[in-house]
């Protein structure tokens, strides 16, 4: 006789047509390829696009307020704007106020490139809108604010 507990088919199909975390899963990754294919003629991912976005403020902001925007943690922030600052798009800089913190400045260049992105974007987001038939745009991002 196994002492080994079993988990049924059942509970498999369960969570394969439940689990809330793997649907958004499901769907991050989906909307990330579709905005990573029509970004790609910019030579700009989805999260890089997100990321420029972010810093498209009056003031630059800091690593600290960027990373809790994007929900990231701040290596891994580090490591996304590497890229972007290779490419002359983002600068770091110290804060002139508390010299162990980072400024992140969008460059002319990161600028020009996200004025051209941001058509490109505007129309898949509308497109992904308009396919959301089963819920609303706007319910859909009430609904995800509720979980983040």
């Amino acid at each position: 006789m196994s002492t080994r507990r079993e988990l049924t088919l059942a509970a498999t199909h369960k969570v394969r047509d439940s689990c809330l975390c793997l649907h958004v899963q499901r769907a991050a990754r989906a909307l990330a390829r579709r905005f990573d294919e029509v970004l790609r003629p910019l030579g700009l991912t989805q999260g890089q696009f997100s990321l420029l976005m972010s810093l498209n403020r009056p003031e630059p902001p800091s690593i600290g307020n960027v990373a809790a925007l994007l929900a990231m943690d701040r290596t891994t922030l580090t490591a996304n704007l590497k890229p972007l600052e290779r490419r002359g798009f983002v600068k770091i800089a110290v804060d002139k106020e508390d010299k162990r913190s980072r400024r992140l400045i969008i460059t002319p260049a990161g600028r020009a490139v996200l004025i051209r992105a941001y058509p490109v974007w505007q129309r898949a987001h509308a497109e992904t809108e308009r396919q959301l038939t089963g819920i609303g745009a706007d319910a859909m991002r009430t609904a995800l604010r509720e979980l983040a």
